[in-house]
């Protein structure tokens, strides 16, 4: 795995792109991702610039592809995807992809208006089908009512009759009844079968009814209440022949319209196929050409107007490339004369690039959810990669709950492939993908503090036996029978001999899991590694920085900042360490009760107080005074030193004036002659260092010194340092914290749940223990893996951000954005069209 330590150095540089060629010099750069444009056109607005026509013709491609692929997602037809990305299409062959996607659009439209006027047809037909065998059932019933035949009628009754939607039913009669109370009958009855309406596309239930009146009033008012209820009416037969007519009539054309239907269905099939097999080409080729002349309208014309001159930000190792590129642009387009880069000065802060893997980027993430670093200085990121997941494992430490992370995250890595082509639109299971490295070296880790703390679902694993004897205590004459029984609580007695043969081999003696006192042997064990640990971790921090101030060349840092600082540090949190560590090794278990509590000698060491306390080891007190005052003369060297030193630089030392900036004529010669050496990747930047210039002074000669902003910019660092060693060391507490509760909670759920399975003895008891494991299992997965894994992860999270990179990382940089293809969105993913 390739590791960055620091960003790439980046250099300005000026494409002069031909005439003619242009356009595949862009799409060479786009296919590579080396370089970050820079707008040259800021003040013209979009519509003003030279290649709006070009994007508005892109954009309606895109209005018609967006068109075409709904109609193939309708279809349910799959658009196959190639595994290598086409490239832009010539200039030439815009207006042939132009014109194939229109007339397409329109062949498409075509069909599909034809086809939505023989639905309605059919919807007609159907309906005026189910109207005509319902109202038959209606005439019937009401001449058997009247005693009349079928065919005898009331003379001057009138009849209309339609469809009206269900839940319109009530309102309608409702209506006809005020309007036309007396002089109408209504008869209505739900058809089985549900009939889709064409304008909104939705599936419901119809009612069929036919209404009878007298006159012809009462007949428009009728008429003017189903439009009111946007009824769909159709002609009443007279007799029951004429309805027999009508039904034969009505079947054949049914039929009729069925058969166009297929066949028009299985032409627009045919036709949407076809496209779905340029579909995924047209999108690529579509978003590129739009992207292309984006970046064109960037740059600016010479004077000539012969050629367009471009900034770009470039990594300068990929100079070589660059140029690569836009020779290869060059031979493919129609210029005579080739493009070309030159390397300019700039006194603008390059953007930050730093690469990454699939390995590492999940790491490189996190770092910057903080803060893009600042050019050129020390990445947490490759440090991350072994501190994070083992802080995380510190609280987390469990080997079982740690081999199941691991296999659910090794699981999305052996399938990574396979999971990348289904571009799944779930965000949580994405967020879990794009971390499975991250969650895969937790799970590793986890499995590692685990066995260290001897803990598999808060059961401990006797691999080498423990170092503890209990037959030891009798076999000496320390215990009896007696003993046994008469006492409900027994120490072991590590002075006996044989009780105790030595620690053991790997991690916390199974034993302990047994003991009564076990969680205050843990609390203390786990308070004491979480100070270790913290002050290793910020002291690391700490030391990272000199090497940003040692890269740019602020040696007056080295000892003005870093030196006082890590002084501090030490001093203070680093000599509590040492007094950790110095009982651990001095004091055994024959004269552990006289050994002095370390919190209190600490507290003497800053209140100057402790003669009446055993001191911990010969001369504590002077080394105590020592290392105080040391630790009090960091601080005004912390606080004036920079701000003094800066002052006093200011006013004339070591002939500073005399410097010569990037911006003057003499750096421009200097990068001027550079740019022209093509094996050449020295950059002013390291000129101005091999002169021995620091970068302070490079970035602030420009501007007019203020010592009262330095001073006080100075004060808030010196405490925020001093007053954070407390607070940050404290606050690595949290690892023993979280590593408590975690335990806890693990024994917790084996005592509420899966030691109630294994109480029933019986045959049911077998029985009995599959719901209580999978019981076990829910909760073990939901609480202990997700809940716990996250809250683990957010104090992990919040320790590198706060405790760790505040010492050396700033987080004020800008990102580098490469104009890359394999980077741009695409709006048709973002629809799920694609």
């Amino acid at each position: 795995i390739k590791m960055v330590f620091r960003s790439e150095e980046m250099c300005l540089a000026q494409l002069f792109l031909q005439s003619g060629s242009e356009y595949d010099c862009i799409s060479e750069l786009g296919e590579l991702g080396l370089v970050e444009f820079r707008d040259l056109n800021p003040s013209v607005s979009s519509f003003q610039r030279r290649f709006v026509s070009e994007i508005k013709r892109c954009e309606e491609m895109e209005r018609i592809l967006g068109f075409l692929l709904r109609e193939i997602q309708k279809a349910k037809i799959a658009v196959p995807q190639e595994d290598e990305s086409p490239l832009a299409p010539p200039p030439r062959q815009v207006l042939e992809i132009m014109e194939q996607l229109q007339r397409l659009e329109m062949e498409l439209s075509e069909v599909a208006k034809n086809k939505d006027k023989l639905q309605r047809n059919l919807l007609e037909l159907t309906e005026y089908t189910h109207m005509l065998k319902i109202t038959r059932t209606f005439i019937h019933s009401r001449s058997r009512k009247t005693r009349r035949g079928p065919n005898l009628i009331s003379p001057g009754c009138s009849f209309i009759s339609g469809l009206i939607q269900r839940v319109k039913v009530e309102a309608f009669e409702r209506m006809l009844w005020r309007v036309c109370k007396g002089y109408t009958i209504l008869s209505y009855t739900e058809v089985d079968e549900s009939l889709a309406d064409l304008d909104t596309g939705e599936i419901s239930k119809s009612v069929v009814f036919l209404i009878s009146f007298w006159g012809d009033q009462i007949g428009h008012k009728v008429q003017k209440i189903c439009d009111c209820y946007h009824c769909h009416l159709y002609p009443h037969p007279e007799n029951d022949e004429e309805r027999a007519d009508v039904l034969d009539s009505l079947r054949t054309r049914i039929q009729d319209l069925n058969n166009v239907l297929h066949r028009t269905d299985d032409y627009l099939r045919q036709v949407l196929q076809k496209a779905a097999e340029s579909a995924y080409t047209w999108v690529v080729q579509v978003k590129k050409m739009k992207a292309i002349y984006h970046i064109l309208n960037l740059c600016s014309f010479d004077v000539t107007n012969k050629c367009l001159i471009a900034e770009v930000w470039c990594p300068v190792s990929d100079l070589a490339n660059l140029r690569g590129a836009l020779e290869k642009g060059s031979r493919k387009g129609d210029a005579t004369v080739p493009s070309f880069v030159n390397r300019i000065p700039s006194s603008d802060t390059p953007p930050t690039l730093l690469r990454s893997n699939k390995f590492t980027t999940g790491f490189q993430s996190i770092v910057e959810a903080y803060g893009v670093g600042d050019y050129r200085e020390v990445s947490p990121a490759p440090y991350t990669i072994i501190t994070f997941p083992f802080l995380f494992a510190v609280m987390f430490g469990d080997l079982g709950h740690g081999v199941i992370m691991s296999l659910f995250a090794l699981w999305m890595v052996l399938t990574e492939k396979n999971q990348k082509k289904k571009r799944s639109s779930n965000e949580i299971w994405m967020t879990f993908f794009h971390g499975r490295y991250i969650i895969l070296m937790m799970g590793l880790f986890s499995i590692y503090t685990g066995l260290i703390y001897n803990d598999c679902f808060s059961k401990s694993l006797n691999i080498f036996g423990s170092g503890w004897s209990v037959k030891a205590m009798f076999t000496n004459q320390q215990w009896t029978n007696k003993t046994v029984q008469t006492n409900a609580l027994l120490t072991l007695d590590p002075n006996v001999s044989g009780v105790f043969s030595g620690p053991y081999p790997f991690g916390i003696d199974p034993i302990w899991n047994l003991a009564v006192n076990r969680l205050s042997f843990l609390n203390s064990y786990k308070m004491k590694m979480s100070v270790i640990v913290g002050v290793i971790h910020m002291s690391f921090g700490v030391v990272l920085s000199v090497f940003n101030h040692l890269h740019f060349r602020q040696k007056f840092s080295v000892y003005l900042l870093f030196l006082p600082e890590l002084l501090f540090l030490i001093c203070l949190f680093g000599y509590l360490v040492f007094m950790i560590l110095y009982k651990w090794l001095a004091f055994s278990a024959r004269n552990s009760s006289q050994a002095p509590s370390i919190l209190i000698h600490f507290i003497n060491m800053f209140v100057m107080q402790g003669k009446d306390v055993t001191p911990l080891y010969p001369g504590q007190t002077g080394l105590q005074v020592f290392l105080l005052l040391i630790a009090v003369m960091c601080v005004p060297v912390l606080l004036l030193g920079k701000p003094l030193y800066l002052y006093w630089q200011q006013r004339g030392g070591k002939g500073l004036r005399r410097r010569r900036f990037p911006g003057s004529p003499q750096g421009y010669e200097r990068v001027r002659r550079v740019s022209e050496d093509d094996g050449s990747i020295t950059s002013i930047h390291e000129e101005d260092e091999e002169e021995g210039f620091d970068e302070v002074t490079s970035r602030e000669a420009p501007k007019q010194f203020d010592f009262a902003d330095v001073l006080l910019h100075q004060a808030i660092h010196t405490i925020e340092f001093c007053l954070g060693c407390i607070s940050n060391t404290a606050s690595y507490l949290r690892l023993w914290a979280l590593s408590l509760a975690h335990a806890q909670l693990s024994e917790v759920l084996w005592a509420m749940v899966m030691r109630l399975g294994f109480k029933v003895t019986t045959k049911v008891g077998v029985v009995f223990l599959v719901p209580v494991f999978g019981l076990f299992a829910m909760l073990t997965v939901s609480i202990l893996l997700v809940m716990e894994g996250l809250s683990a992860f957010l104090h992990a999270l919040r320790l590198h951000w706060v405790e760790f990179q505040n010492k050396f990382y700033h987080g004020t940089g800008v990102k580098f954005l490469p104009f890359d293809f394999s980077q741009l969105p695409s709006v048709f993913e973002q629809d799920g069209l694609l």
